[in-house]
């Protein structure tokens, strides 16, 4: 018996999950938009044509950067070991193949997390299907292990005593490096639009000028932070399973 890869509903992959343990997040250029599509019409080729791992991997999600070069990977596992299991006996196959459709992918990073927080920012949170996803990063000096957590803490209490929410956010969430050096949100939006003008209404980012946002732009051992918006692409989780 073996599973089958299925594509999900709206390419969103459960964000709720309760076996997530590790998530993987990884940027991939492929150059133009028309390249884009076929990297992702690749990737879904070559998943839907084999089975499903059989190694602790429970979602794969493909997302289309707005800046018409960039696929953002945002894969859930139930640890490390699943992944690492997967790069020894699943991989280079698919690769192979995503790589002879689509010539010259420049996988430029990778990192990884354990999930933390998360936060419905507006109705139907749980139900509403993006129309943008966001990758939000944070970067942290590593003087304090501590200091991812602790800064997420912080903007989840500034989000929750926010008087002035941006309209169109449906919800965030929140990763912990396991490098202790890195944040990244998991951020859906209604759309792309939404999301820029949040970010060109009064004051720094998206939230009003209130004395628990100053905390969060004024944390201590931050040495870099930015965001990438995404189009929905594709998101594959295991199916039933099939007899040979």
């Amino acid at each position: 018996m073996s599973a089958t890869a299925t594509i999900q509903p709206d390419a969103r992959p459960d964000l709720a999950h309760p076996g997530v343990g590790h998530v993987k997040a990884s940027t991939w250029r492929v150059g133009t938009p028309e390249r884009q599509r076929a990297a992702v019409d690749a990737i879904a080729r070559a998943w839907q044509s084999r089975p499903w791992p059989t190694v602790g991997l429970l979602s794969y999600t493909v997302h289309i950067g707005t800046d018409g070069d960039t696929l953002l990977h945002y894969s859930q596992w139930t640890d490390e070991a699943a992944y690492e299991e997967f790069s020894r006996t699943f991989r280079d196959d698919r690769n192979a193949e995503i790589d002879a459709a689509v010539p010259g992918i420049e996988r430029v990073e990778l990192h990884s997390y354990t999930p933390y927080r998360s936060l419905g920012l507006g109705p139907g949170a749980g139900t509403k299907a993006p129309g943008c996803v966001v990758a939000v990063e944070a970067e942290f000096d590593g003087t304090d292990p501590g200091a991812p957590q602790a800064w997420v803490d912080l903007v989840l209490d500034a989000l929750a005593t926010e008087p002035a929410p941006a309209p169109g956010g449906i919800s965030g969430t929140f990763h912990l490096g396991t490098d202790d050096r890195r944040m990244l949100n998991y951020a859906e939006w209604e759309s792309e639009q939404a999301h820029a003008d949040a970010l060109a209404a009064p004051g720094r980012g998206i939230g009003s000028d209130t004395p628990e946002w100053r905390k969060v732009l004024d944390f201590p051992g931050v040495t870099g932070n930015g965001f990438r918006r995404y189009l929905p692409a594709l998101s594959l989780a295991p199916g039933p399973e099939s007899t040979p």
